[in-house]
C-alpha cells in the first residue's frame, strides 16, 4: 500500500507555485520533505542526534546539497561515471543554507545535526538551490530539533525595472539583480548576491519584495506541519542540554578580570599583543575560579567560556556606550591603506592591497579559450572565461595547520570576490582572453574577502584588462541591544565575532556589484539597512580614491609575458575553408606561424581566436585566415606562388586553398615555347584574375601585370572571351626546322 502523502503549496509570487510533500520518502530520517517547482524537485532530510559527543566544543551542523546528474537525464562526464566530491555550486548552496539556519539554534546546543539536499528531478527553468533552503527548514520543523524557524530562501531578479521572485534561468540571464535572501516571518537573516551597479535604495526595495515572498513560504511550512500533526500526532520537541557556563561562575570571572579587561581593550591595538593580553586575562580568570576546586579540569573549561562571555560584554558595551572600538577608531573610520601594482615581474598583472593588518596579493593570468573553466553541472553547462581563486594559508593568522584542498570557506569567499568583479569584466567578444585571478591572503585581521576584491581590481587593471570601472569592497558590522545600535565600518575579525551583523558590500563609484550579509539578531529595519549601505558607500568611495592614486586607469599595453591574442569573426560557411579537409589547413597555419587557433560557432557566426607569443605571428595568421575566407574578385591582382608547371601553363595559388591556371600565352608578352622556360615550382608570381568560368575555375594572367613592350601590338581578343583557354597573345613567326618525311 502506497503511504499517504501530506502536501501543501503556495504561490510565492504571480505564477510561481511551490509545493511541499512529506510522509512518503525517507521516513527513517528525523524529517524529510520533497519540494517542487515546475519539474524541479529537491528532497531535503534532517537527522538530529540524541546526545552530545564527549569533548564536543562547537555546534556540529553539517549541511550538504547535491545535484544528481540523473535528475536532469544526464550522465556525469569524465572517466568515472558517478558523482564525486561536491562541486563549487553545491558547496556554495550548502553554505547559503548553513548560514541561514545555524544562528537559529540555541547557544550552547552541541548535538549533531545533518541536513542533506538532493535534486531528484531537474527541468531547464527552475534551479534547485532555493528549494533546498525551504526544504531544509521544513525538514527541521518536522524533526523536533530546537530550531527557531521556519525560514525560507528566495531569489530576486529584476528585468526591465520590475522585480521578479524566483526568476527562471532564462529570466535571470537578462536580470541586473541576482539576489538570494533568507528570512523568517518577522526578519531577514541572510543575504547574498550580485548586481550591476544598483543603488542603495534599490537594494532596500529588493529586500522588501523578498520578505513579502518569504512570509508566504514560511507560513506554508507551518501549514504542512499542522497537517502532519493532524495525521501523525504532535511533533515531539527534542530534549537537550546546552553547554553554557553557570551564572555564578560568570559573576566570579567578572569580579576577577573585568577592570583589567576594560583597561586592556583601550590600550594601543595590535592584533598579536591584543590576543596575547586577552589570553593572559583568561588564564587569570580560570585560575581564580578553579583555585581550591575538587574538579579543576571540568571547572576550567567552564571558567574559560565564562571569561570569553565577559570579554565580549566589555567590548560590546564600550562600542555602545562610547562609540569607541578596540583599535581606537570611530564607528565610521577605515583602517590605514597602502597598495602597490606590478610587484611580481613575470606574471601578467599583480597588486598588493593592505588595509590595517589584512593583506592580499593578487595576480592575474591571461590565457586562451582552451584555458576556460569547464562547467559540467545539472543547471549550468556554460564554461567560465573569468574566475577568481582565493587562498587563506595558515601563516596569514600566525597558525600551524595542514595544507589541504580549498576549504568551503575559501570557495565561498573566492566566489563572492569573483561576483564583485564579474560585472566589470569585458565580454569575451571584446576581450577574448580567459582571465584567472589568484587572491592570496598574506595577513588577516578581518575582511580578507573585501581586500581580495580591491587587490583583484588593481591587478586586472595592471594586466591591461579593459575593466569598465574599478571595484572596492568593505565589511560592515553592528553592535546592538534592546535600545541602542552602532553600525561599524571596516570591521576587525574580533568585531565580526562579537557583533550582531556581518555585511560585506562591494561596488564602483556608481553602484553596488555584490553583497553578503549575515544577521545574528531578529529584525533589521529598512532604515537601519539603508544606514549601513550608505555608510558602506562612503567607505567604498574613500577606498577607491586611494586605489586610483595607485593606478587610476587600465594600462594601455599588456605584459610582454602575456600571450598575444585576437579574435575575428567569419561567416559560418567559411569555417570549413579555414579548417580544411581533416583539419589540414588550420594545422598548416599553426605550424607555419607558431600560433594556436580555436574556432567556435556561435550566434550564426564563426569566432576564430588566434593566440601566439608575439604580435607578428598572430598578425600573419590573421592575414592568412582572412585570405581564406575572402572570395577572389575579377580584376584584382594577387601575389601568388607557382604550385605546379604543366604543358599548357602554370598553376598558381593566389590564396590559401585557391589556385588558378596561368595559360602559357599569359605568362609573358613574348612567345613561350614551354612554361618551364620561364617559371619553376615555388616561384612567386604576380597575377591578375581575368575570369572565373562556369565550373568555378580561376583564369589568371601574369603578363598583364608587366609593362607591355613597344614592339608588341595587342590583338582584338573579343572573340576569345568565352574561350576557356583565356585571351591569347599574337604569336610571332615560328622558327623553321627540318621537316621529316
Amino acid at each position: 500500500m502506497i503511504p499517504k502523502a501530506i502536501t501543501a503549496q503556495v504561490e510565492c509570487a504571480p505564477g510561481k507555485v511551490i509545493s511541499i510533500e512529506t510522509g512518503r520518502l525517507a521516513k527513517q530520517a528525523g524529517g524529510a520533505v520533497v519540494v517542487r517547482m515546475g519539474d524541479t524537485m529537491v528532497m531535503a532530510t534532517t537527522v538530529v542526534s540524541d546526545s552530545v559527543r564527549p569533548g564536543q566544543g562547537f555546534f556540529p551542523l553539517m549541511v550538504d546539497y547535491r545535484e544528481k546528474f540523473s535528475s536532469g537525464g544526464k550522465i556525469p562526464g569524465g572517466f568515472i561515471k558517478r558523482e564525486g566530491r561536491l562541486n563549487d555550486k553545491e558547496i556554495l548552496t550548502s553554505r547559503l543554507v548553513d548560514r541561514a539556519i545555524r544562528p537559529l539554534f540555541p547557544d550552547g546546543y552541541l548535538n549533531e545535526v545533518q541536513v542533506i539536499g538532493s535534486v531528484i528531478s531537474a527541468d531547464d527553468e527552475h534551479d534547485g538551490d532555493m528549494l533546498f533552503g525551504l526544504g531544509a527548514s521544513a525538514a527541521l520543523l518536522l524533526s523536533g530539533a530546537p530550531f527557531d524557524g521556519p525560514i525560507a530562501e528566495v531569489r530576486i531578479g529584476r528585468v526591465e525595472g520590475g522585480f521578479i521572485v524566483n526568476p527562471t534561468l532564462e529570466e535571470l540571464e537578462s536580470s541586473d539583480f541576482n539576489l538570494v535572501v533568507a528570512g523568517k516571518l518577522d526578519s531577514i537573516v541572510m543575504v547574498e548576491g550580485e548586481m550591476n551597479e544598483v543603488s542603495e535604495e534599490d537594494m532596500v526595495e529588493a529586500l522588501g519584495v523578498a520578505h513579502e515572498a518569504i512570509i508566504k513560504v514560511c507560513q506554508v511550512q507551518l501549514d504542512l506541519r499542522a497537517a502532519f500533526e493532524e495525521e501523525h500526532g504532535t511533533v515531539e520537541a527534542q530534549s537537550y542540554e546546552t553547554n553554557t557556563p553557570d551564572p555564578a561562575i560568570i559573576d566570579r570571572v567578572r569580579e576577577a578580570i573585568q577592570e583589567k579587561l576594560e583597561a586592556h581593550v583601550r590600550a594601543p591595538y595590535e592584533k598579536k599583543s591584543f590576543y596575547g593580553g586577552l589570553n593572559l586575562l583568561e588564564e587569570e580568570a580560570v585560575e581564580a575560579v578553579v583555585s581550591g576546586s575538587e574538579d579543576p579540569k571540568e571547572l576550567a573549561s567552564e571558567a574559560l567560556a565564562a571569561a570569553r562571555i565577559v570579554s565580549r560584554e566589555v567590548m560590546r558595551e564600550m562600542v555602545l556606550a562610547e562609540h569607541a572600538r578596540i583599535d581606537g577608531r570611530g564607528p565610521q573610520s577605515v583602517r590605514p591603506i597602502w597598495c602597490e601594482v606590478g610587484y611580481l615581474p613575470r606574471v601578467h598583472g599583480s597588486s598588493i592591497f593592505t588595509r590595517g593588518e589584512t593583506q592580499v596579493m593578487a595576480s592575474v593570468t591571461l590565457g586562451t579559450t582552451r584555458d576556460q573553466q569547464a562547467v559540467d553541472q545539472v543547471f549550468d553547462q556554460e564554461d567560465k572565461h573569468f574566475f577568481l581563486h582565493y587562498e587563506f594559508p595558515p601563516f596569514s593568522t600566525g597558525e600551524v595547520k595542514f595544507l589541504r584542498g580549498a576549504s568551503r570557506r575559501e570557495v565561498g569567499h573566492g566566489y563572492l570576490a569573483e561576483r564583485a568583479l564579474r560585472q566589470m569584466i569585458p565580454d569575451v567578444e571584446e576581450f577574448p582572453y580567459t582571465i584567472r585571478v589568484n587572491a592570496d591572503v598574506l595577513e588577516s585581521n578581518g575582511s580578507s574577502s573585501m581586500a581580495s576584491v580591491c587587490s583583484g581590481s588593481l591587478a586586472l587593471m595592471d594586466a591591461g584588462v579593459p575593466v569598465r570601472k574599478a571595484v572596492a569592497g568593505v565589511a560592515m558590522g553592528m553592535i546592538a541591544d534592546e535600545t541602542r545600535h552602532v553600525v561599524l565600518t571596516d570591521i576587525l575579525g574580533t568585531e565580526d565575532h562579537l557583533g550582531d551583523m556581518d555585511f560585506k558590500v562591494t561596488g564602483t563609484r556608481d553602484g553596488i556589484t555584490a553583497c553578503q550579509m549575515d544577521i545574528k539578531i531578529g529584525g533589521l529595519s529598512s532604515d537601519l539597512m539603508l544606514q549601513a549601505l550608505e555608510q558602506a558607500r562612503e567607505a567604498r568611495l574613500h577606498i577607491l580614491d586611494l586605489m586610483d592614486a595607485t593606478l587610476e586607469h587600465t594600462r594601455e599595453s599588456m605584459s610582454p609575458h602575456a600571450p598575444k591574442l585576437t579574435q575575428i569573426t567569419i561567416d559560418t560557411d567559411s569555417i570549413g575553408a579555414v579548417i580544411g579537409p581533416g583539419g589540414k589547413i588550420v594545422r598548416s597555419i599553426q605550424a607555419d606561424t607558431g600560433v594556436v587557433i580555436e574556432i567556435e560557432e556561435k550566434d550564426n557566426l564563426g569566432y576564430v581566436t588566434i593566440a601566439g607569443k608575439n604580435e607578428s605571428s598572430v598578425n600573419e595568421a590573421v592575414s592568412i585566415i582572412r585570405s581564406l575566407v575572402v572570395s577572389p574578385e575579377i580584376g584584382e591582382e594577387y601575389e601568388g606562388i607557382v604550385r605546379s608547371v604543366l604543358d599548357v601553363g602554370a598553376v598558381v595559388e593566389i590564396l590559401p586553398g585557391k589556385d588558378g591556371l596561368v595559360h602559357k600565352s599569359q605568362l609573358s608578352w613574348e612567345w613561350v615555347d614551354h612554361p618551364r622556360d620561364v617559371v619553376q615550382v615555388g616561384d612567386k608570381m604576380k597575377v591578375r584574375l581575368m575570369q572565373i568560368n562556369e565550373r568555378g575555375r580561376l583564369q589568371l594572367s601574369h603578363k598583364v601585370t608587366l609593362p607591355r613592350p613597344k614592339n608588341v601590338e595587342l590583338r582584338d581578343n573579343s572573340r576569345h572571351k568565352s574561350s576557356p583557354r583565356g585571351n591569347r597573345h599574337p604569336r610571332g613567326p615560328k622558327p623553321r626546322g627540318r621537316r621529316r618525311h
